[in-house]
């Protein structure tokens, strides 16, 4: 059993990515159709953002984020 995100377009399923070759061409197969979620496409981006980081860098990542000393620059009095 296999999980494969698809786009359903021309009346046709076509997978996101490419299929493992567990199957042979013109083999038939039985397929449960479950719509994704729509998220909105700045949520998308969010999903995708620490992908392929450590967690380490991701650590630095929102230290560096939530640190607000210098978030407006020098102060000049």
């Amino acid at each position: 059993m296999q999980m494969i995100e698809a786009i359903y377009q021309n009346g046709m399923f076509k997978p996101i990515k490419p299929i493992s070759d567990k199957f042979e061409e013109g083999a038939k197969v039985k397929l449960t159709v479950e719509p994704e979620e729509e998220t909105n496409p700045i949520m998308r981006l969010a999903e995708n953002f620490y992908e392929g980081l450590s967690e380490d860098d991701i650590d630095e990542i929102e230290k560096v984020a939530l640190d607000r000393s210098n978030f407006f620059g020098e102060r000049k009095i």
